[in-house]
């Protein structure tokens, strides 16, 4: 699978919400590649990091955050669902739960029904080990400074807004891939 051809696809024009899209996700691809890399013990699919990775933010367009260039009608916490419908009607299931699973760090059914998001009421927490290394990765770079990585303490603060459960989660995973 390519997800470059996936990606022109339902991003055909060369414009700034492509840019910042490749752009983004070619940093949190290396950053979970190099956690493989560190990690052989975990035997990760290195190709399958790399090819969700690239895929994790595809349903971006569809929402409304101008700050990046999206001009859709949905709140932008619903990107992953959005992405995982388009990943998986083009028939990659397994790349679609990394879409679906990445926001935060990963969203609890209990999380979603207490905040009240405006997200599909199931359970959105990565699951496989490959899953949590792109979720992970994927805290470390904003779409708004896309040449810059995050510092541990500021990809944790970031996760704040999406409740304690998910600073939790964030704090596993630093003792995990760091």
């Amino acid at each position: 699978m390519s997800p470059i051809n996936l990606i022109d696809k339902y991003y055909p024009e060369a414009n700034e919400l492509k840019i910042t899209l490749v752009s983004h996700s070619i940093s949190v691809a290396a950053k979970a590649l190099q956690i493989a890399d560190r990690h052989p013990e975990l035997s990760l699919d290195k190709m399958f990091i790399y090819e969700a990775a690239m895929l994790h933010d595809i349903g971006i367009f569809l929402t409304n955050a101008p700050d990046i260039h999206c001009l859709g009608d949905k709140p932008y916490i619903c990107h992953g669902y959005l992405g995982a419908e388009l990943v998986r009607a083009d028939g990659f299931p397994r790349h679609a739960l990394v879409c679906e699973r990445h926001t935060g760090a990963g969203l609890s059914l209990e999380a979603i029904v207490s905040q009240n998001l405006p997200v599909p009421h199931q359970e959105m927490v990565p699951v496989s080990m490959e899953e949590q290394v792109i979720c992970f990765a994927d805290k470390f770079f904003s779409k708004t400074h896309l040449a810059k990585e995050k510092s541990v303490e500021k990809a944790r603060k970031s996760l704040e807004k999406y409740g304690e459960e998910g600073v939790k989660r964030f704090d596993r995973w630093c003792e995990l891939f760091m």
